[in-house]
C-alpha cells in the first residue's frame, strides 16, 4: 500500500509540474509601462485575452462593454490603442475610456483593444514598430500598397526604419488581428489613439467632430497602408485618430473626461439616429 501511495503522489506531483502556468494578466505585463493607471484601475477593466497574438506570441487583450437600452441594433464601436508601442498614453487613455465607457448609458456596443502592439510597448526601451520592424500603422491593404508603400518610405521618409510598411500588406499578426475585428466586428466607428502630436484627425464618411478635448480638428492626409486610409477611404467606415500631445504623460483627468464628453456628443449627433436612442 506504501508503495502504491508513493506512486499516486509522484503521478499528481508530475502532473502538476507538467501543467503549463496560466498566462500572465494584462495588467501584470503593461501596468509599469503605462502611465497615469493605477492598479486597482487596470483591475477594473477586466481585460481578458482575445485569442489574438503578437508576433512575439504575447496574446492580444481586449474587453467588449455591451449597450443599454433597449435598442435593437447598437452602434459597434472599435477604440485601439497603442498601435505603436512607444506611444504609452494611448493605451492608458483606452483603460480610462473603458470605466467610462460602463457608465456611458448609450445604445453602443464598445470594443476596446488598448494594446495592439505589447511586443512594441514591452521592449527594453518601447519602439513604434513591432517585432519585425514593422510599423502597423503602414501595413493595412490599401489600394497600389505592393507599389505606393514601399515608395513613400523610400522617398519620404528617407528608410525611416520606424516607418517601414513590412514586406506585404497584413504581413503581421498584429494588423492581421484588427483586420479581423473590422470584418468580424464590423464597426461603424473606429477611434485610433496615438501620440503625441496634439492633434484631431478624421477619414470616412460623415461630419467630422471639430474638437476632442483641447484637441481640435486637423485632417493631416492619407498615407499608403494606414488604417484611416484603409478603414475610412477604402471602406466607409468612420476612423477618428486621436494624437495626445504627450507619449509618456497623460492629460489631466479633466481632460480625458472632456474628450471623452465631446467624443460622446459626436456620436450621439452623426451616429445614432434618434430611434436607436429610446
Amino acid at each position: 500500500m506504501r508503495v502504491l501511495a508513493q506512486g499516486a503522489l509522484a503521478l499528481v506531483c508530475a502532473t502538476a509540474q507538467a501543467a503549463p502556468a496560466p498566462p500572465p494578466s494584462a495588467c501584470a505585463q503593461w501596468l509599469h509601462r503605462l502611465p497615469g493607471v493605477q492598479a486597482k484601475q487596470c483591475a477594473a477593466a477586466q481585460l481578458t485575452p482575445s485569442g489574438g497574438h503578437s508576433q512575439q506570441g504575447r496574446p492580444l487583450f481586449w474587453r467588449d462593454v455591451q449597450p443599454t437600452g433597449n435598442a435593437p441594433t447598437p452602434l459597434r464601436v472599435l477604440v485601439v490603442g497603442a498601435m505603436h508601442g512607444d506611444e504609452l498614453t494611448s493605451a492608458s487613455l483606452a483603460l480610462h475610456w473603458i470605466a467610462l465607457a460602463e457608465k456611458a448609458r448609450r445604445p453602443v456596443h464598445w470594443r476596446f483593444i488598448p494594446v495592439l502592439n505589447p511586443d512594441g510597448l514591452l521592449a527594453r526601451r518601447p519602439t513604434r514598430v513591432n517585432a519585425r520592424g514593422v510599423d502597423l500603422n503602414r501595413n493595412f491593404r490599401t489600394p497600389g500598397w505592393e507599389h505606393d508603400a514601399p515608395l513613400y518610405w523610400e522617398k519620404r521618409t528617407r528608410k525611416d526604419p520606424r516607418r517601414w510598411p513590412g514586406p506585404a500588406p497584413l504581413s503581421e499578426p498584429e494588423s492581421q488581428f484588427l483586420h479581423t475585428q473590422l470584418e468580424s466586428f464590423r464597426p461603424q466607428l473606429v477611434v485610433s489613439i496615438h501620440a503625441p502630436y496634439g492633434v484631431l484627425d478624421f477619414d470616412g464618411p460623415h461630419e467630422p467632430p471639430q474638437r476632442l478635448g483641447h484637441l481640435r480638428l486637423d485632417r493631416v492626409g492619407v498615407f499608403p497602408g494606414s488604417l484611416g486610409h484603409y478603414g475610412g477611404v477604402q471602406q466607409g467606415m468612420p476612423v477618428v485618430t486621436i494624437e495626445l500631445d504627450h507619449a509618456q504623460r497623460m492629460p489631466r483627468d479633466a481632460e480625458v473626461r472632456s474628450m471623452w464628453n465631446d467624443l460622446l456628443r459626436w456620436i450621439d449627433t452623426r451616429l445614432i439616429p434618434p430611434t436607436r436612442k429610446n
